[in-house]
Parts: structure tokens; C-alpha cells; sequence
């Protein structure tokens, strides 16, 4: 996998949704943040964005569990990409607000589904909700983001 930035005439004709879609197929680089936490965007579809991620014990807190902020992590990244996917081309995004509830341990070894839903997007704020899964689909946290949207330069 390749990691970094686009440049801004490599996206500039992309809505959201084709932007997403070409990093999923490898055609853009994933977001450096992607690599160190061990985590990528798998599925897209206008509403909704798909994150599956492996913690690994460089995650691990004093306590050692995994830190709570790496599902705060990803769960602010399926919200986000959310909201992205349907957003027109050369129209941003920036996070006002994400909380999260933890329900369960993380393993450290263990996989993780991350679905990211868009609740409501008006001209300047949107809200989504995200779930992050064990495989075994249980439920190991919730969490919304406020979003607001950016208009194009």
C-alpha cells in the first residue's frame, strides 16, 4: 500500500465519492495517519464509508489495553469519509466534534470493522454515526461526529 498526499490537481475534478473510490483501488495513496495506526478505508458508497484496522500492541496504554483513542481514530475517520463521499468535487470538510462511547475491550490482536453512516448534511453541518465491530461482530464502540462542511476555494 502507498501512503500520502494528493496533490491538489490530482483531485480537483473528484467529488468525494471518486476520490474515496481511488484510494480504495490504489489509484491515490491512502492518508499517512492509515499506516502507524494499522487501519484502511475497504468499502464507499454515497452515505457510508467502511474502515477495518489490526490494533497491535503499539496501540497499548500503561494498562495494556488499547488506547481508546485509536477507536475514537477510527471511528471519527468512518464519520468523516461518510460525509466525504457526498460532498461535490473541490467542497472539504473538517470535524467540529466526535464522542464515543467504549462497550468492550479492544484486542490487540484482533481485527476491527469500523461502519460510518451520514445521519443528516445540510449546506454547512452534517452528522454521522459510526459502529466499530469485532469479527465476531460485537459491538466495541459508538460514537457521532459533527462535521462542517467547506465550501470550494
Amino acid at each position: 500500500m502507498v501512503y500520502g498526499i494528493c496533490s491538489p490537481e490530482e483531485v480537483r475534478n473528484l467529488s468525494g465519492l471518486e476520490f474515496l473510490q481511488a484510494m480504495i483501488q490504489g489509484r491515490l495513496p491512502a492518508p499517512p495517519i492509515a499506516e502507524p495506526l494499522r487501519f484502511r478505508l475497504v468499502e464507499v458508497e454515497r452515505g457510508k464509508a467502511v474502515f477495518e484496522g489490526r490494533a497491535g500492541p503499539h496501540l497499548l496504554n500503561p494498562l495494556g489495553s488499547v488506547h481508546g483513542g485509536w477507536a475514537l481514530t477510527l471511528i471519527d475517520s468512518a464519520c468523516g469519509c461518510a460525509v466525504h463521499s457526498e460532498l461535490d468535487s473541490g467542497t472539504g470538510y473538517t470535524t467540529v466534534e466526535t464522542k464515543v462511547n467504549f462497550t468492550r475491550p479492544v484486542d490487540p490482536a484482533g481485527t476491527v470493522r469500523c461502519e460510518g453512516r451520514v445521519l443528516s448534511r445540510g449546506r454547512q453541518i452534517a452528522t454521522a454515526e459510526a459502529r466499530l465491530l469485532s469479527a465476531e461482530g460485537k459491538l466495541l464502540a459508538h460514537g457521532t461526529s459533527t462535521l462542517i462542511i467547506l465550501p470550494p476555494r
